[in-house]
């Protein structure tokens, strides 16, 4: 793996905690940044900046569409607000005040959207963040950022907020993998080759990085050499490096904790149909919702394990030939 990687990878830490702990880094560094909250600041550490910033924070209640709303108003004041509730809210009951108040009037706002994909795993299927991606990508002037691990939210949390205009920044709930090391340094719009390969190229996001860092190892004692990449931002996508890994490896399979309708499968296949047509085999959740169930055992058993991700390279490899 490149240098950048940790493997095997490092003791799992929680996602959330490493994002309060960002929070308040950038509240140290950034005067102008305030927090915000639908009442969720226990459940995704943003309570972190509370406590050393009370003057700073401002709970709204259970009252999503206030919170985006709200952020507006203070993002038009001169503050850069960070509005915080769980992804699949931002993306369903706040989605009117999103669309037209955020992305609409471009105001630098950043919705930080917790628990997403399956990580919120025993609220069951109406909590579960498996649409999110598709809603945001597809909103004008949204930037859509989604970091892979602990060390990616240090790394991506204070270039959101020096970005200007909307972002919505995705989070898991859970303690995942530590992947990267100090050398990790990632640019928003930027894809990341993780690991070099020629017969196949592996897009992924989120947590699901470091599942198919994990296929890649089987990947290879069978003989196939996959390219690893890592999306951490998909909008905008990086189409240039999507191409290039297109006609270099001639065949892609993505991986998110998403629909595959919509989300990264989607974004990618829409730029190879215009740039390089190759076989895409895209892995995430099928066309369905999910359960209520251990997080890892959700991941499995919804089309997400590291075998789904072997299983889909080794078709994509075979359908170069056809």
């Amino acid at each position: 793996m490149a240098e950048i990687v940790k493997y095997p990878f490092g003791e799992p830490i929680s996602m959330r905690k490493a994002y309060g702990e960002a929070l308040v880094s950038l509240g140290k560094a950034r005067e102008d940044v305030v927090v915000l909250s639908a009442d969720v600041s226990n459940s995704d550490y943003s309570g972190m900046f509370e406590d050393i910033y009370p003057d700073r924070f401002f709970n709204v209640g259970i009252a999503e569409q206030a919170l985006v709303d709200i952020a507006v108003g203070l993002a038009n004041g001169g503050k850069v607000p960070i509005a915080n509730t769980f992804a699949f809210l931002f993306a369903t009951r706040a989605l009117e005040q999103v669309r037209t108040h955020l992305c609409y009037g471009q105001a630098n706002v950043k919705l930080a959207g917790a628990y997403a994909g399956l990580s919120d795993s025993f609220d069951g299927p109406t909590h579960h963040s498996i649409t999110d991606l598709a809603i945001m990508r597809c909103l004008p002037h949204m930037t859509v950022v989604i970091p892979a691990d602990p060390i990616a939210v240090h790394k991506l949390l204070p270039q959101i907020v020096s970005l200007q205009g909307p972002v919505f920044f995705r989070l898991c709930r859970n303690e995942v993998p530590v992947i990267f090391g100090d050398q990790y340094e990632p640019r928003i719009g930027k894809g990341i080759v993780l690991a070099e390969g020629r017969d196949v190229t592996i897009i992924s996001c989120g947590v699901m990085v470091a599942r198919c860092l994990q296929a890649a190892q089987d990947l290879v004692r069978s003989g196939i050499r996959p390219r690893i990449v890592e999306m951490h931002t998909l909008k905008p996508l990086d189409r240039e490096l999507v191409t290039r890994c297109a006609q270099e490896t001639g065949a892609l399979v993505t991986v998110e904790e998403h629909s595959i309708i919509g989300g990264l499968g989607s974004a990618v296949a829409e730029v190879v149909s215009d740039t390089c047509p190759v076989p895409v085999k895209r892995v995430g959740i099928a066309d369905r919702f999910a359960e209520s169930g251990p997080y890892h055992a959700l991941l499995d058993c919804y089309g997400m394990s590291v075998n789904d991700v072997v299983i889909a390279a080794e078709h994509a490899v075979a359908a170069k030939g056809r």
